[in-house]
């Protein structure tokens, strides 16, 4: 063995070397690659959902026992949902449920009033959440 290949060989400069470097950049860039792929599909997969958003507008207690709420629910043109409204306490605890059926329309976003009855007497009332129905 030469000066030079035994020098070569203690400071890493190995024949193999640049084709082990190559290996592993080509590794690096495939998992890369893979998880931008996996990140782009799952975005995809994801707007393909229609959005629907709601939004309290106002409540009144008419009495002991029933809250008004009026909401607004933005729903995709011509798909009915299901809206839960609810009623809570001082103590934020649900004292009033209630499941509202809002039917296909042409309006993109609709209010609508419902009454809620509840087992104690309530603070508030408000919007849970509409899902497709």
């Amino acid at each position: 063995m030469t000066v030079s290949s035994n020098l070569d060989t203690r400071y890493g400069r190995a024949p193999n070397r640049g084709t082990r470097d190559r290996r592993v950049l080509h590794i690096i860039a495939g998992s890369l690659a893979a998880v931008l792929v996996a990140f782009v599909v799952w975005v995809g997969l994801g707007a393909s959902e229609p959005l629907i958003e709601t939004r309290d507008i106002r409540h009144s207690i008419i009495d002991e026992n029933t809250v008004s709420v009026t909401f607004e629910a933005s729903i995709p043109v011509g798909r009915s949902a299901s809206c839960a409204v609810q009623a809570l306490n001082e103590t934020f605890t649900v004292v009033g449920w209630k499941i509202v059926d809002l039917p296909a329309s042409t309006i993109y976003s609709r209010s609508t009033t419902t009454d809620v009855r509840t087992t104690e007497q309530s603070n508030t009332g408000l919007i849970y959440r509409c899902w497709l129905t």
